[in-house]
């Protein structure tokens, strides 16, 4: 039996399909554009390319955000329909989880992070234990440059992993030093395989309370709580 992997919750649209523990098959693009047009037929020729079936899947499992948040309704939508049209399970996985895992073999914390804008980014802090990625650090929302304060205090290498890495580089290597490990800019791109590795660590969810992990509410939605609470 198989699983399927998607992930549209960056700028990566990535779908892979595992067989066991084996990748037999993965789609990756870095473009930040028509996720929505784009998502159902790279399944569909992925699955064509390996002879699989729908009724051959017996998991999905995708990346829930943060990151965009039409990215991230996207793949999710995306995701629980096909769990729920073919019933079987599905597994939500931090998109800053997956990218964390492009750093499995490195000794120390891994600091995966997207730009949130403003001077903010979704981040936290992973660390390779036993197999697993674990949460050393809850992930947040937070500006970078209290960030990169917090981590300076910890005196011990990080390595950092974003696709968003050239804008705050400088930033970085300037507060940390020679504790700041950067490294090329294929490890800054999550892949859809290393997002089914961590899913395979995971429960599934009822499909139906699966929910996005934004982090952070939408614009339109924290001025509609604000304007609620204002006219009590």
């Amino acid at each position: 039996m198989y699983s399927l992997t998607i992930d549209t919750s960056n700028h990566v649209l990535g779908v892979a399909l595992m067989k066991g523990n084996k990748v037999i098959g993965e789609f990756v693009t870095n473009l930040a554009k028509n996720h929505s047009v784009r998502l159902m037929p790279a399944v569909d020729q992925l699955m064509k390319e390996v002879d699989a079936s729908p009724e051959q899947l017996d998991k999905i499992i995708v990346a829930k955000g943060p990151g965009s948040y039409t990215g991230v309704r996207i793949g999710l939508t995306t995701a629980k329909t096909l769990a729920w049209a073919l019933d079987i399970p599905v597994v939500g996985v931090s998109s800053l989880k997956a990218l964390a895992y492009q750093g499995r073999f490195y000794n120390s914390v891994i600091c995966p992070f997207f730009d949130a804008r403003r001077g903010l980014v979704y981040t936290g802090l992973y660390e390779w234990q036993t197999n697993e990625m674990v949460a050393v650090h809850k992930e947040q929302n937070i500006l970078m440059y209290d960030w990169l304060t917090e981590l300076s205090k910890r005196e011990q290498e990080v390595l950092f992993l974003s696709p968003d890495i050239e804008g705050f580089s400088d930033a970085i290597q300037e507060k940390l030093g020679d504790l700041a490990i950067i490294p090329e800019d294929m490890f800054h791109i999550a892949k859809p395989s290393d997002l089914a590795l961590a899913g395979s660590h995971q429960e599934s969810e009822s499909t139906h309370h699966l929910t996005p992990n934004y982090l952070r509410l939408a614009e339109a939605e924290a001025n509609w709580i604000k304007t609620q609470g204002d006219s009590k």
